[in-house]
């Protein structure tokens, strides 16, 4: 991605972008299968053969810079077809060549700035406003500082959705997660003296804990929890559950956890003095890896967060409106189009939400384009690497795996989102000749049960033609 998208008040991103970058590419196009006992028998290895290690098979090959572009008439007739399933309802799209300029007009399009409800494709666009906005390295700090008496704390939360109560050696859903254990081991030692009291600061973030877009049941069905920047594993009380049961309060639930590790009685709310000294902190993973797991995942919680984050960095309020504005705010000034775009939450769980392919696309198309210079680091590179595999992983995991869909597994890589009535799918695609194709496909009036399949198939259309007819 050019330089063009720098936030003019930042400064030069970390090289540890550039190691993000290296991983994308080849996690896109450096893919093995492995043969097994069966494939060595039929090449006449033999049962001695059969006890040694896996050898790999290349599966994807390296992109070929001088592939040929499919042509605007060669996607048509390819897309024809599938594009007129009635499971489809009313459905926009756009083809990009992830080589092509900023500016240039997509290979093929279809309705594409048609603003449609978008689901959880909503968070390719927050993803893309937090890496424009703050350093993809930086960690979200968790904090505690003396409270308004001797014997009493204060948990400040600053956003950090990963932050755990398990003890070290045990793994919930987040990648290298803040532990509470840890933190409270520094308060130990900052304090020397017994704790009786901890209060929770949640005053980092404003507004409603819930979007009014958002389904009754969504909480208790666990795909969210009240937003608050103090929780555990994202406000799990099963933290190794992905759509597991949620706290009613979060907050309140890491207090209670850092209360129990310091032997503290009494959990209550409360502000932290201003100034007040640090006696302990704790760091979340790096933003791009949240970013990653959120993708991978589809975790609405981080996805809120994250978009409370760009809030926080670029001086905004950090309520679902200020976020939404803030998100928005971040893609215009980077320079993309956000004509008829209306964003109520992060994560896409809102149906209020309004995207259009076109801008799906063009991020997209600038997370997998070749830097200007060797030295330029690729910002958006981690949108890449988060996006899920069909067939291998994610929320792909279970599509493309039969049918005529089974051509795009290990091919495609893209995001999902499903509501009521609205299903999409946004990512990036190898075709035949080695060229790599950025597509967004969004679908409205249709069951999700009918319309993801018909757009896993149009997908894998594009794997498998060249498209110059």
């Amino acid at each position: 991605m050019g330089r063009r998208h720098r936030r003019s008040d930042r400064g030069t991103r970390r090289t540890a972008v550039i190691a993000v970058a290296v991983m994308a590419l080849a996690s896109l196009f450096g893919a093995v299968a492995l043969a097994g006992p069966d494939t060595r028998d039929q090449l006449g290895l033999g049962p001695a053969a059969a006890s040694l290690p896996p050898v790999p098979m290349p599966q994807l090959r390296p992109l070929t810079p001088t592939a040929p572009v499919p042509t605007t008439a060669g996607i048509t007739q390819a897309l024809e077809e599938q594009l007129g399933s009635p499971a489809l309802g009313d459905v926009t799209g756009v083809v990009m060549d992830s080589s092509a300029p900023r500016g240039v007009a997509p290979l093929w399009e279809r309705d594409g700035a048609q603003a449609m409800v978008p689901g959880s494709t909503t968070k390719l666009l927050t993803a893309a406003a937090v890496l424009l906005s703050e350093d993809p390295s930086q960690r979200i700090v968790t904090k505690v500082v003396p409270g308004p008496t001797p014997d009493s704390v204060v948990l400040v939360g600053g956003g950090d959705p990963s932050l755990t109560a398990l003890p070290a050696g045990q793994q919930g859903l987040y990648p290298e997660p803040a532990r509470i254990d840890e933190l409270a081991e520094k308060v130990k030692q900052a304090v020397g003296r017994p704790i009786s009291t901890v209060y929770t600061d949640t005053s980092l973030w404003t507004g409603p804990e819930t979007s009014p877009g958002w389904g009754a049941s969504d909480i208790a069905d666990g795909y969210i929890a009240p937003m608050s920047p103090l929780m555990l594993d994202g406000g799990r009380t099963a933290p190794q559950e992905q759509d597991g049961p949620r706290s009613s309060d979060p907050a309140q639930a890491a207090g209670q956890a850092l209360a129990d590790e310091l032997g503290a009685s009494d959990v209550r709310s409360g502000r932290a003095a201003p100034d007040a000294p640090t006696l302990g902190s704790v760091f979340s993973p790096p933003l791009a890896s949240l970013v990653e797991y959120m993708l991978t995942a589809s975790d609405n919680v981080t996805a809120e967060a994250l978009a409370r984050q760009v809030a926080v960095s670029r001086d905004g309020e950090a309520s679902f409106e200020g976020a939404s504005r803030s998100v928005t705010e971040a893609l215009v000034q980077a320079g993309y189009d956000v004509t008829g775009v209306s964003l109520h939450d992060g994560s896409g769980l809102s149906r209020d939400n309004r995207v259009t392919a076109r801008l799906l696309g063009s991020v997209l198309a600038s997370a997998a384009a070749q830097s200007d210079s060797p030295t330029d680091v690729q910002y958006l590179r981690p949108i890449l690497t988060g996006l899920p595999v069909a067939g291998g992983g994610g929320t792909l995991a279970d599509r493309f795996t039969g049918g005529p869909s089974v051509a795009g597994r290990g091919a495609v890589r893209a995001k999902t989102g499903t509501l009521s009535g609205a299903s999409s799918l946004a990512g990036v695609v190898t075709d035949v000749d080695g060229r790599l194709l950025v597509f967004a496909l969004l679908s409205n009036g249709t069951s999700p049960a009918d319309a993801r399949p018909a757009l896993d198939e149009i997908a894998a259309s594009l794997s498998r033609c060249g498209c110059r007819g």
